[in-house]
């Protein structure tokens, strides 16, 4: 059985090795540039991708919308991981921008229940 592909897309480099880490039955992508991420994720073709939101040059929104707009990426889900909005700030709904989110710091079961959850065996 094939491992599944996760993409890590944070311009904060430790946070994406840490993340590695902690998630040793994936295969996983990392990608620190928000400008690099459509690339990345066309030559990787991910089954999940994990996003950051507030990046330079070019935040989260912003690249969710470039990756939809990839006919071999549309159907890949995104969720954003962020530091800004905590689920209650997010009027409970779980969601930003239509995209389900995790807050920063993440703990490694949320992780997992999330990856079960968007990407059933």
């Amino acid at each position: 059985m094939n491992k599944k592909r996760i993409l890590l897309v944070d311009d904060e480099s430790g946070f994406t090795k840490l993340l590695k880490l902690i998630l040793p039955g994936y295969t996983i992508c990392e990608e620190n540039n928000a400008t690099k991420a459509v690339e990345t994720a066309l030559r990787f073709q991910p089954d999940l991708i994990f996003l950051d939101v507030i990046m330079p040059d070019m935040d989260g929104g912003a690249v969710a919308a470039e990756i939809r707009a990839q006919p071999l990426l549309s159907r890949t889900p995104i969720v954003f991981l962020t530091a800004i909005v905590s689920p209650a700030e997010a009027g409970g709904t779980g969601l930003i921008g239509g995209f389900p989110f995790l807050a920063k710091p993440v703990k490694k079961e949320k992780l997992i229940e999330c990856i079960n959850r968007h990407l059933p065996d």
